[in-house]
């Protein structure tokens, strides 16, 4: 006789191998804290209905409470034969409160039970998640603050391209990571829906209240269908697409750090405590946290991947092939919030070197389309414009010489709309301040999208802390 809860029908025990490759306790058992909510929940509906007694109740909660003290305490031993978190908690239950503990798996599944743990994990990721991104958002305002009137080049094709400031760079990145803010958003709404009670797959023959579980654990929405609440993975693949997608800036972001911190580039220059050196080279100073990041990206979009194959072909409604849910979704989740923390801490860290993109600005033609627009502003049209700036520039390079040095007559030579004034016109400040449409590189847009992004960060601030109240205590 098998000795599983679920093993009346079974003559013989399980493989010890198929114990082993089908059990989720090595992995699932962090959604402990959820399953113990979920439980609370359900034992309290089912004693509103009538289902359960009270003392049968009080039992409950009292084993139920033992069992999350003994798991914070690390005094709880799982079982791998038990299979999963639920399993295990359920077992030592019932050894410790007897009959009341076996009555609490009344009218309920592991499909839904496994369902409900997951919606509040991922709900409670989530909200860490915002906290996260909301840190590294700070960090990156800080630093453009404090570098508002610092310029670099810009590049498109890796290749300069026209002056820019540099807190006008990272504020590209917080633009960024404010639309991974709103789809993390998204991925909880998703999140927010109860499927406790849907059962197996058909819901139960029992009078139970579902809203009553839904208000106890602050779900906005329920699941209107019993197979769909079972089956759904799409607040899963919601999570890993936004997650991936967040580790892609992240990653964009490590490549244009890791450019900036070597000898070629010299922009910036990262802490000590954010690099290390090589076992050979007694010189190096490596950018390892950034380049770990660029790395991680790839495990998060595999996970995304994974889980699409998954599920691609699955039949309604439960399958065992869900269960391949969670190791990708947990990794994930851990990989993200890890990235997002440190490279708050890298880009406090994070020194910028504002003469040396000074100097790169003065030392090539990114300022070439601002002699093209002075001609413009003269009545040139544009095409003509752009042929004579780049004969200017071919002349300069000719001569080894920029476009700040060629001679007032050479300028002439090309074209008699140029005056004395073309020279303040091509400096870089200039270059800068000139480009004021909207969104633009210039100091006054610069402090817009400064103030715009604090009062963003105060509202992403409130929309955190409303949903983190929202999370379940025990």
């Amino acid at each position: 006789m098998s000795e599983k809860l679920w093993g009346g029908r079974f003559s013989k025990t399980t493989d010890e191998m198929i114990n082993e490759f089908q059990a989720s306790i090595s992995f699932d058992r962090r959604m402990y804290r959820e399953d113990i909510a979920g439980s609370l929940a359900h034992a309290e509906m089912l004693t509103q209905a009538g289902i359960l007694s009270q003392e049968d109740c009080a039992a409950i909660e009292k084993g139920l409470r033992d069992i999350l003290a003994q798991i914070e305490r690390g005094t709880f031993t799982f079982s791998l034969a038990l299979e999963d978190i639920h399993m295990n908690i359920e077992k030592r239950l019932t050894d410790a409160v007897g009959d009341p503990g076996s009555r609490l798996h009344t009218a309920r599944s592991r499909n839904d039970q496994v369902a409900l743990d997951t919606h509040m994990y991922v709900r409670h990721a989530v909200v860490e998640i915002l906290d996260h991104i909301r840190e590294l958002q700070h960090a990156i305002v800080t630093s453009a603050d404090a570098n508002k009137d610092v310029i670099m080049p810009g590049y498109t094709h890796l290749q300069r391209a026209q002056p820019i400031l540099f807190a006008h760079h990272l504020m590209a990145y917080f633009a960024m990571l404010a639309r991974d803010f709103e789809r993390f958003q998204g991925v909880y709404a998703r999140a927010d829906i109860m499927p406790l009670g849907a059962g197996a797959l058909a819901g139960t023959t029992l009078p139970i209240d579902r809203s009553f579980v839904a208000k106890r654990l602050n779900f906005e929405r329920i699941y209107t269908n019993s197979m769909d609440a079972v089956s759904d993975r799409d607040y899963i693949l919601e999570f890993l697409s936004t997650a991936s997608i967040l580790m892609v800036h992240l990653s964009r972001l490590s490549e244009e750090i890791i450019l900036w911190c070597s000898r070629e580039f010299s922009f910036v220059e990262l802490d000590d405590a954010h690099c290390t050196g090589s076992s050979m080279m007694p010189q190096k100073k490596n950018p390892d946290v950034s380049e770990l990041v660029r790395g991680k990206s790839g495990r998060v979009v595999g996970h995304l991947m994974a889980m699409l194959t998954a599920v691609k072909g699955l039949p309604l409604a439960y399958n065992k092939d869900l269960q391949e849910d969670k190791e990708g979704l947990f990794d994930a989740i851990d990989t993200v919030k890890f990235s997002l923390a440190v490279y708050a801490q890298l880009i406090r860290g994070m020194k910028v070197r504002a003469e040396v993109m000074r100097h790169a600005v003065e030392a090539d033609f990114s300022n070439a389309t601002d002699l093209a627009d002075y001609l413009v502003r003269k009545g040139m049209p544009f095409r003509q414009a752009h042929a004579v700036s780049g004969k200017a520039v071919a002349q300069c390079i000719e001569r080894d010489i920029y476009l700040a040095d060629l001679p007032l007559a050479d300028y002439r030579q090309l074209s008699p709309l140029f005056a004395e004034d073309v020279y303040e016109a091509i400096r870089p400040e200039t270059c800068v301040a000139c480009r004021n449409s909207y969104g633009g590189t210039s100091y006054e847009q610069a402090a817009h999208q400064l103030h715009a992004a604090q009062a963003l960060m105060a509202e992403e601030k409130r929309i955190v802390s409303a949903l983190a109240e929202k999370q379940i205590i025990l």
